[in-house]
């Protein structure tokens, strides 16, 4: 069965100051223990602990900024267009009808599919996109990984 009860402001109606003393003491926020989570560390912590048990304290881990780094990458149809210029540089050797190119010799690490592919280039890195792959093989290369 349902309790009935009276709200407590209820029997403070009739009364001038709603049980403060004088009228003027309900005014600040001082009257309600100060605004927001002032507080919160001193008389209000009761509170704290039951509704906010993980507002205090530090929460999971932060990775220190040079192991957050991304892979560096470049495009197929980039590696395409400069295969003259990459085999002068000695990062790429022309052996029969392929062109193999060590990407890690340029410092990429990753193979992206844009552009086009005229060329049949063996790509060695360390990883390759889908896209990349299927390219370089429609092209008459492959990828190899290193």
């Amino acid at each position: 069965m349902v309790v009935r009860k009276r709200k407590k402001v209820l029997g403070q109606r009739g009364a001038r100051t709603y049980g403060r003393g004088c009228s003027k003491r309900g005014r600040g926020s001082g009257e309600r223990g100060g605004t927001g989570m002032s507080g919160g560390h001193k008389h209000k912590w009761s509170y704290v602990l039951r509704y906010m048990p993980d507002y205090f304290g530090k929460h999971g881990f932060t990775r220190p900024p040079g192991m957050r780094g991304k892979a560096r990458t470049m495009n197929v149809g980039e590696i395409d267009e400069r295969l003259d210029e990459l085999i002068k540089m000695e990062v790429a050797k022309q052996e029969g009808g392929k062109v193999t190119v060590d990407a890690a010799k340029l410092g990429i690490e990753k193979i992206l599919g844009g552009g086009r592919v005229t060329h049949p280039i063996q790509m060695v890195a360390k990883e390759f996109s889908e896209s990349a792959k299927k390219k370089l093989e429609e092209a008459g290369g492959g990828i190899q990984a290193g």
